[in-house]
């Protein structure tokens, strides 16, 4: 497998990120635009996300491991801000990509790295979620963009587990109250 065209220039801030979570002894996964683009179809994306298993303890691990990759805080008050909202705002420092780490601590989330697959590229190996995974985490962010990235990974991957994807967005839409979350991925998955 190749990086997808469309990733290629994101492949240092890729490796740097990869690095990261290889030290991060492999509790997390590359999601995001990036993922779409190696399980589904690829597109522009500018920026790199990631879910790590993390509590806000592990803030300033992650944060001098970072460094050590070249990745640092893109605002000042990373901490404070990532304490709140469970996101790390960094950057790769070299190319000036963007990379949200979000810290995960659900059930769901410890399921996703488990069953997290490495894609092996020419250039790099990148840690993925499953493609139902990815489908699921979509279907909660529930963006035009995500809806289409669904598609795409319906598209490649013909014999998804669709009672797991059913299963984790009916409940996701239950907590979030937010019922069409299945309605609207449903007609994709039959």
């Amino acid at each position: 497998m190749t990086i997808p065209e469309p990733l290629a220039s994101l492949v240092e801030p890729l490796t740097a990120l990869q690095n990261l979570l290889d030290r991060f002894n492999s509790q997390g996964v590359v999601i995001g635009g990036v993922a779409t683009g190696f399980l589904g179809k690829p597109r522009f994306t500018v920026d790199l996300d990631a879910m790590f298993l993390a509590s806000t303890k592990d803030i300033a691990r992650i944060l001098e491991m970072a460094k050590e990759n070249g990745i640092e805080p893109r605002t000042e008050r990373v901490i404070e801000f990532a304490q709140k909202s469970r996101v790390l705002l960094l950057w790769h420092t070299a190319s000036r990509a963007n990379i949200d780490i979000s810290l995960g601590v659900l059930p769901f989330e410890e399921e996703v790295v488990a069953r997290s697959i490495v894609h092996h590229t020419g250039a790099i190996s990148v840690r993925l979620p499953t493609p139902e995974d990815l489908i699921i985490m979509k279907a909660v962010a529930h963006r035009p963009k995500d809806l289409l990235d669904i598609q795409a990974v319906v598209e490649n991957h013909p014999d998804l587990d669709v009672v797991r994807i059913e299963n984790w967005v009916k409940q996701f839409a239950e907590v979030l109250e937010m019922p069409s979350l299945w309605d609207d991925i449903a007609g994709f998955l039959k």
